[in-house]
């Protein structure tokens, strides 16, 4: 017995995508795709909110010996 295949949303473009391992681009559509949310990510305009671990530790205390 196999597992249903799941359609989901692509986040980038909402376009129907399959849920399954033959989907290289998951979870989005393509590679256009994969691609504009990684620079999304690369140009900050995305955020995962909280406070930073390093916006307020001194240079000294970051692991140099």
């Amino acid at each position: 017995m196999s597992d249903p295949i799941r359609i989901l949303p692509c986040p980038t473009c909402r376009k129907p995508v399959k849920w399954s391992s033959a989907n290289k681009y998951r979870p989005f559509c393509s590679e256009r795709c994969r691609l504009i949310d990684f620079g999304g990510w690369a140009a900050e305009s995305y955020r995962i909110e909280g406070d930073s671990t390093f916006d307020n530790a001194p240079t000294d205390d970051l692991g140099e010996d």
